[in-house]
């Protein structure tokens, strides 16, 4: 099922919490709504499902308009952040309460409830009740009940955020490939970046109710539209420096405090057009920084911060500027050492610092 929203808002008296918001998404594909907490994700997620109406703009599903359509009518499956099942219930009734509300003939019903629990691997548990279920389980439950009504769309409000971090990690995996399996048009709310780049064929990233990219994970994290997208999107979050972009020689160069850098050709044949003023924001990710006795930036480093495989170095520049470094464990420097950084200028990014926007991807 197609979704298009066309210029969706939605207003608490004087506060927007979604404003003009266009997004058009494809048949069976999974779209991430990713954001800070009251960037409106979740608001639009609500008026999708018709618990909220719009205050402007409209929303269809494939060629009907749904503005003024009940949400039992819209046939959607939504899964919760708290799972929402009722306590004294099993969970073969948890499952087929909404087959029960469309009076579904009772060996249906069961037939149904049993094929879609085994798909989610709880057929075992069906005469238990919730108090008697792990996290994980209940989850399961929960996506189950959502499935057995046979949704043209899902919708998910930020279903692994109560889970611990390997059940997280494995509910993820288990949920993008259901949804592919069953091919069902997906919209899941996150704040979690990592869980939208992981899961999504692409992600709205929100940002006080406006849409800043709609794009996939590659798109987002090579090529950034604007300075919030670049630092939200990754993890850890990109480096940005104050600089100057300036032409020497026929060559674009970027200068700041303790670091002057030549950037590839290309890269600096965009900026250079672009740039309506000397002064730009620089951005390097950690993971495309090194340590390299050649490098051409000096610093200091101020904290280590072992994460296993990988060290994040918090490297202070000569003008107390900090700057993330990602580096394989076992390089063998230590906190108040001099060291100098290699920047990979292939992936350089740079920034305008009034508009924001990004001077090489728009």
């Amino acid at each position: 099922m197609e979704v298009r929203l066309e210029r969706l808002s939605k207003h608490f008296g004087s506060v927007v919490a979604v404003d003009d918001l266009t997004l058009h998404i494809k048949s069976g594909e999974f779209v991430a709504l990713l954001g800070p907490s009251g960037c409106g994700k979740t608001t639009t997620l609500l008026m999708l499902a018709g618990i909220y109406r719009p205050t402007g703009g409209e929303i269809w599903f494939g060629d009907r308009l749904v503005n003024d359509v009940l949400p039992k009518d819209r046939n959607i499956g939504m899964v919760f952040q708290s799972y929402a099942l009722y306590p004294h219930m099993t969970v073969f009734e948890n499952i087929t309460f909404p087959l029960k509300l469309k009076k579904v003939p009772k060996e249906v019903m069961r037939e149904k409830a049993q094929r879609v629990a085994d798909m989610m691997q709880i057929g075992h548990l069906m005469d238990r009740r919730p108090a008697q279920l792990s996290g994980g389980q209940q989850q399961r439950v929960a996506l189950a009940r959502a499935l057995v009504k046979e949704p043209d769309i899902l919708l998910f409000d930020e279903p692994l955020s109560n889970l611990d971090a390997k059940l997280r990690l494995t509910m993820r995996g288990e949920i993008k490939r259901l949804q592919h399996d069953l091919d069902i048009t997906s919209i899941y709310v996150t704040h979690d970046q990592v869980e939208a780049m992981t899961m999504a064929d692409r992600i709205a990233v929100l940002r006080d109710g406006r849409l800043q990219a709609f794009a996939t994970p590659d798109e987002l994290y090579n090529r950034p539209r604007n300075l919030f997208v670049a630092g939200f999107i990754g993890s850890p979050p990109m480096n940005f420096l104050n600089a100057r972009l300036t032409a020497q020689n026929g060559q674009a160069i970027v200068e700041g405090n303790g670091f002057r850098i030549t950037l590839p050709e290309d890269l600096g044949r965009k900026a250079l057009s672009q740039a309506q003023r000397e002064e730009v924001i620089y951005g390097i990710r950690p993971e495309h920084i090194r340590l390299d006795p050649d490098g051409e930036v000096e610093a200091e480093i101020y904290v280590i911060e072992p994460l296993g495989r990988e060290d994040l170095l918090d490297c202070r520049l000569p003008d107390g500027t900090l700057l993330g470094v990602l580096v394989p464990s076992g390089h063998g420097v230590k906190i108040g050492e001099k060291v100098r950084l290699k920047f990979q200028l292939d992936h350089s990014q740079l920034f305008d610092p009034h508009t924001e926007q990004s001077l090489l991807w728009n």
